[in-house]
């Protein structure tokens, strides 16, 4: 990528500000358009040809659609989206750190708005054509993550990471329950096509600016102050001239070095247990309070929404805190990880364990609020903290963890099922949250043992010679490194 000259910001906004909102926006976007189908798909099929007798799901009376998909074709309609996703994370992660994270992304959410387009026609001719729809949608959605994380590792200054990380992975939460709630009016007014047609359209707005006001980093951006530009470059250790040396350099993945890492296989086991935890609190709970309680969250939209909303609050506010202590000489970036994951998995842990004695309806919901809330603590957390310990590879490094950590999004339906299918009672639910429980004191023991805020060595394997494992450093060894502008 080639320096440009800075021709000034947008008005008082500042470049890398519009970056983490229109990545938020980006996501929410990715995850909105993954999530519409499980609305939709409810609106486009015929339940009383295929069994369902006009139910589905909760138990409400639902109008048949047209098509006559077995219980089989839905659930395969349903997943494939992580076929796609799994298998493009790690391609996608390089790409973004060699190519272009700017055009990744791009690519993310081009393709899934293409596939939202599309997916009525595809529908009408056969299920298998909206079966490669999925996948596709799952592929843009697999290099989403990588490609955002490389953006943040070029333009986050150290001691505002915390804040734009927690801006852009916020627009997930944001995203996944304004597309579920905006889908389930749409298809209940205008009918089922009219939920892709009309997310896909509006959403291609977001192609336009993010192609002109977006670059891949402060030296190659057009639309920025040079005061900017030089704040964002110093704070990154970077100088003028250093983005036509990246294309040269291109370092290559020192693959044994990171995985005997002690700091990179810390955020490993701590976003797949965290993500145990996510999927139970996202999926499982309403499933709990419905089958033991007798209480359908999903039809008060204002509970559904209120969660998420706490959530992004909460991410918000603690990431500010966070940073400004950082600031000023406070805490160090090891000690700010460690609080956000601490509050990401402590608070919702608690959560669980009081969900096996209480009974209240008004409890379960308080008490699923809060968890929800607290795990936003991850996006300034353990979410931020590849680009701390190797920002040359930060793209990669989220691509692996992300990828394993999708497993539990597949293992909890199928572990949960398995365990309520003959008794749905508490004594099986309390099975449940005790392993959710369980997973969590890992991750809290092994993050709060072995995560590291340090840039590890061998993050320089494209000018010296990386060592094969890095030992974790003093707290303080680079304070003054990583945490000064």
């Amino acid at each position: 990528m080639k320096e440009v000259e800075a021709n000034g910001g947008l008005g008082k906004i500042s470049s890398r500000y519009v970056l983490a909102v229109l990545g938020s926006v980006g996501l929410g976007i990715v995850y909105g358009l993954k999530v519409n189908f499980h609305v939709a798909i409810v609106s486009m099929v015929n339940h009383t040809a295929v069994g369902g007798g006009g139910e589905h799901g909760d138990g409400g009376v639902q109008e048949d659609g047209p098509f006559i998909w077995s219980k089989l074709v839905q659930g395969l309609l349903l997943s494939s989206y992580f076929w796609g996703y799994l298998v493009a994370e790690l391609p996608g992660g390089r790409v973004a750190e060699l190519v272009s994270a700017k055009w990744v992304m791009f690519f993310a959410v081009a393709i899934n708005i293409v596939c939202a387009i599309l997916s009525p026609v595809m529908s009408e001719l056969h299920y298998g054509a909206l079966f490669v729809m999925r996948i596709a949608q799952g592929i843009g959605g697999g290099v989403s993550f990588p490609g955002m994380h490389v953006m943040l590792a070029h333009w986050a200054p150290p001691n505002e990471r915390s804040v734009m990380s927690s801006i852009v992975y916020a627009g997930t939460a944001l995203g996944t329950v304004v597309f579920i709630l905006v889908s389930g009016i749409i298809a209940g007014k205008m009918g089922w096509q009219y939920v892709f047609y009309i997310e896909g359209a509006v959403s291609a707005i977001w192609l336009v600016l993010w192609g002109i006001l977006i670059a891949d980093s402060p030296a190659s951006q057009r639309f920025i102050s040079l005061e900017e530009r030089e704040y964002i470059m110093k704070s990154l250790n970077q100088e003028s001239g250093d983005a036509g040396k990246h294309e040269e350099k291109q370092p290559q993945m020192p693959w044994k070095a990171a995985f005997t890492s002690p700091a990179f296989l810390a955020i490993l086991i701590a976003h797949t247990c965290s993500n145990w935890g996510w999927y139970m609190v996202l999926i499982e709970l309403p499933l709990y309070m419905k089958s033991v309680l007798q209480f359908k969250i999903s039809e008060n939209a204002v509970l559904t929404a209120l969660p998420f909303f706490c959530m992004w609050l909460f991410s918000m506010i603690l990431s500010k805190l966070l940073d400004t202590l950082r600031a000023k000489n406070k805490i160090n970036t090891t000690l700010a990880r460690k609080l956000a994951t601490g509050c990401a998995s402590v608070i919702p842990l608690i959560c669980f364990i009081a969900l096996c004695y209480i009974e209240s309806r008004g409890a379960a919901v308080a008490l699923m609020t809060i968890a929800i809330t607290a795990i936003g603590g991850m996006f300034c957390g353990f979410l931020s903290n590849h680009i701390d310990i190797a920002p040359n590879f930060a793209g990669t490094l989220m691509a692996i963890t992300n990828t394993v950590a999708t497993i539990p999004g597949i293992v909890v339906p199928i572990f949960v099922s398995e365990l309520t299918k003959r008794d749905d009672s508490i004594a099986s639910w309390r099975i449940i949250f005790w392993v959710t429980v369980a997973l969590y004191i890992i991750e809290i023991a092994v993050y709060m043992t072995c995560g590291s805020g340090d840039e590890q060595s061998w993050n320089k394997s494209g000018q010296s010679e990386p060592s094969e494992s890095q030992p974790l450093k003093p707290i303080n060894a680079q304070a003054n490194n990583t945490d000064k502008v």
